[in-house]
């Protein structure tokens, strides 16, 4: 019943930001940890940024200091501002959340979005 929507991915160039959105949707009971996720061609899937339901963030060694991840809990929707883009960062970027149904509780997963940082 739950789905997770993003939006924001794109191409960009070295140095330029992005603004990724996720929304989350169904019958959801609480919406704890949501995070951001990205998986570059023949790379593991590493984590970008977490935020949990009292905001409380946790990053990327790589990313800290240039992405900033937060969430509106009316909304059911976590952001992630990306500045200072470098090209290794192109990658398919995911969406996550921990969500309590009714009678589940479990991670979902978004599609995913593209992000290409080039020239």
């Amino acid at each position: 019943q739950v789905q997770l929507v993003e939006s924001g991915g794109g191409l960009v160039q070295p140095g330029g930001s992005l603004r990724l959105s996720c929304a989350a949707s169904g019958r959801i009971l609480r919406v704890n940890h949501m995070g951001w996720y990205r998986q570059a061609p023949g790379e593991q899937h590493e984590l970008v940024a977490t935020i949990t339901s009292d905001f409380s963030t946790n990053y990327a060694d790589s990313v800290k200091g240039r992405f900033t991840v937060s969430r509106d809990n009316a909304k059911n929707t976590v952001y992630l501002q990306m500045n200072s883009l470098k090209p290794e960062e192109t990658a398919v970027y995911y969406c996550n959340a921990d969500i309590v149904e009714p009678f589940w509780a479990r991670s979902y997963w978004g599609r995913g979005t593209q992000v290409t940082v080039s020239s």
